[in-house]
Protein backbone atom coordinates (compact mmCIF):
# COMPACT_ATOMS: atom_id res chain seq x y z
CA UNK A 1 0.00 0.00 0.00
CA UNK A 2 2.82 2.40 0.82
CA UNK A 3 4.35 1.83 -2.61
CA UNK A 4 1.03 2.65 -4.31
CA UNK A 5 0.81 5.81 -2.22
CA UNK A 6 4.41 6.72 -3.15
CA UNK A 7 3.64 6.14 -6.83
CA UNK A 8 0.56 8.39 -6.66
CA UNK A 9 2.58 11.05 -4.84
CA UNK A 10 5.37 10.90 -7.45
CA UNK A 11 2.79 11.28 -10.23
CA UNK A 12 0.75 14.12 -8.66
CA UNK A 13 3.37 16.21 -6.82
CA UNK A 14 5.13 17.61 -9.94
CA UNK A 15 1.78 18.73 -11.41
CA UNK A 16 0.77 20.49 -8.19
CA UNK A 17 4.23 22.08 -7.74
CA UNK A 18 4.31 23.30 -11.36
CA UNK A 19 1.08 25.18 -10.66
CA UNK A 20 2.62 26.93 -7.63
CA UNK A 21 1.13 24.84 -4.82
CA UNK A 22 2.42 22.48 -2.16
CA UNK A 23 1.04 18.95 -2.23
CA UNK A 24 -0.05 18.68 1.41
CA UNK A 25 -1.18 15.06 1.17
CA UNK A 26 -3.11 12.36 -0.64
CA UNK A 27 -5.81 10.01 0.63
CA UNK A 28 -6.81 7.07 -1.55
CA UNK A 29 -9.96 5.58 -0.06
CA UNK A 30 -11.15 2.30 -1.54
CA UNK A 31 -14.89 1.77 -1.33
CA UNK A 32 -15.72 -1.50 -3.03
CA UNK A 33 -15.30 -1.17 -6.78
CA UNK A 34 -15.50 2.61 -6.45
CA UNK A 35 -12.86 4.67 -4.70
CA UNK A 36 -11.98 8.28 -3.90
CA UNK A 37 -8.69 10.02 -4.48
CA UNK A 38 -8.49 13.14 -2.32
CA UNK A 39 -5.63 15.55 -3.01
CA UNK A 40 -4.91 18.29 -0.46
CA UNK A 41 -3.13 21.38 -1.77
CA UNK A 42 -1.69 24.31 0.12
CA UNK A 43 -0.32 27.75 -0.71
CA UNK A 44 0.69 30.56 1.62
CA UNK A 45 -1.74 32.97 -0.05
CA UNK A 46 -4.57 30.47 0.29
CA UNK A 47 -6.50 28.10 -1.96
CA UNK A 48 -9.63 29.04 -3.91
CA UNK A 49 -12.32 26.88 -5.47
CA UNK A 50 -10.93 27.89 -8.88
CA UNK A 51 -7.46 26.69 -7.82
CA UNK A 52 -8.91 23.31 -6.88
CA UNK A 53 -10.76 23.07 -10.21
CA UNK A 54 -7.61 23.97 -12.18
CA UNK A 55 -5.50 21.41 -10.38
CA UNK A 56 -8.26 18.82 -10.69
CA UNK A 57 -8.25 19.25 -14.48
CA UNK A 58 -4.45 18.99 -14.72
CA UNK A 59 -4.17 15.98 -12.38
CA UNK A 60 -7.11 14.29 -14.11
CA UNK A 61 -5.33 14.57 -17.48
CA UNK A 62 -2.18 12.95 -16.04
CA UNK A 63 -4.20 10.25 -14.29
CA UNK A 64 -6.05 9.43 -17.54
CA UNK A 65 -2.73 8.89 -19.34
CA UNK A 66 -0.91 7.03 -16.55
CA UNK A 67 -3.99 5.15 -15.23
CA UNK A 68 -2.49 4.26 -11.80
CA UNK A 69 -5.83 3.38 -10.17
CA UNK A 70 -7.76 0.41 -11.57
CA UNK A 71 -11.52 0.81 -11.88
CA UNK A 72 -13.62 3.86 -11.23
CA UNK A 73 -12.67 6.56 -8.76
CA UNK A 74 -13.76 10.07 -7.87
CA UNK A 75 -11.06 12.75 -7.81
CA UNK A 76 -11.39 15.50 -5.20
CA UNK A 77 -9.00 18.44 -4.75
CA UNK A 78 -9.23 20.49 -1.57
CA UNK A 79 -7.42 22.74 0.86
CA UNK A 80 -6.46 20.83 4.02
CA UNK A 81 -8.61 23.28 6.03
CA UNK A 82 -8.48 24.00 9.75
CA UNK A 83 -8.79 20.35 10.79
CA UNK A 84 -5.97 19.52 8.39
CA UNK A 85 -4.65 16.00 8.20
CA UNK A 86 -0.99 15.51 9.09
CA UNK A 87 1.09 13.08 7.05
CA UNK A 88 4.80 13.84 7.49
CA UNK A 89 7.20 14.58 10.33
CA UNK A 90 7.73 18.04 8.81
CA UNK A 91 3.99 18.72 9.08
CA UNK A 92 3.97 17.56 12.71
CA UNK A 93 6.88 19.94 13.40
CA UNK A 94 4.99 22.81 11.73
CA UNK A 95 1.98 22.21 14.00
CA UNK A 96 3.86 21.79 17.28
CA UNK A 97 1.88 23.47 20.05
CA UNK A 98 -1.49 22.68 18.43
CA UNK A 99 -4.02 20.11 19.57
CA UNK A 100 -4.08 16.99 17.40
CA UNK A 101 -6.00 13.75 17.21
CA UNK A 102 -4.18 10.54 16.32
CA UNK A 103 -5.45 7.13 15.34
CA UNK A 104 -2.87 4.37 15.69
CA UNK A 105 -2.57 1.34 13.42
CA UNK A 106 -2.36 -0.94 16.49
CA UNK A 107 -3.67 -0.27 20.01
CA UNK A 108 -1.23 1.11 22.59
CA UNK A 109 -2.22 0.90 26.27
CA UNK A 110 -5.54 -0.60 25.15
CA UNK A 111 -6.56 2.22 22.82
CA UNK A 112 -5.99 3.40 19.27
CA UNK A 113 -7.27 6.99 19.51
CA UNK A 114 -5.41 9.76 21.29
CA UNK A 115 -5.99 13.50 21.42
CA UNK A 116 -3.71 16.04 23.04
CA UNK A 117 -1.13 18.77 22.62
CA UNK A 118 1.49 18.14 19.95
CA UNK A 119 4.68 18.63 21.98
CA UNK A 120 7.06 18.08 19.07
CA UNK A 121 9.04 15.49 17.17
CA UNK A 122 12.11 13.51 18.27
CA UNK A 123 13.75 11.50 15.52
CA UNK A 124 10.91 9.66 13.84
CA UNK A 125 8.57 9.87 16.86
CA UNK A 126 5.68 12.24 17.45
CA UNK A 127 5.40 13.53 21.04
CA UNK A 128 1.90 14.02 22.38
CA UNK A 129 0.98 15.46 25.81
CA UNK A 130 -2.30 14.49 27.40
CA UNK A 131 -3.58 14.00 30.92
CA UNK A 132 -0.25 15.23 32.34
CA UNK A 133 1.75 12.56 30.53
CA UNK A 134 3.85 12.54 27.36
CA UNK A 135 3.49 9.79 24.79
CA UNK A 136 5.93 9.00 21.97
CA UNK A 137 4.47 7.42 18.85
CA UNK A 138 6.66 6.34 15.93
CA UNK A 139 5.29 7.97 12.77
CA UNK A 140 4.91 4.50 11.18
CA UNK A 141 2.49 3.55 13.98
CA UNK A 142 0.13 6.45 13.16
CA UNK A 143 -2.72 5.48 10.84
CA UNK A 144 -4.14 9.01 10.64
CA UNK A 145 -3.73 12.35 12.36
CA UNK A 146 -5.33 15.77 12.11
CA UNK A 147 -5.22 19.15 13.79
CA UNK A 148 -8.09 19.80 16.20
CA UNK A 149 -9.13 23.45 15.80
CA UNK A 150 -9.33 25.37 19.07
CA UNK A 151 -11.73 28.30 19.36
CA UNK A 152 -11.34 30.85 22.12
CA UNK A 153 -14.57 31.79 23.80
Amino acid sequence: MATKHAALHALIEPVVAAMGFELWGIDHLSQGKHSRLVIYIERESGVSVEDCADISRQVSAVMDVEDPIPGEYRLEVSSPGMARPLYTLDQFIRYQGHHVALKLRVAFDGRRKYQGLLAGVEGDEVLLQLDGEEYCFPIESIDSAHVVPQFDE
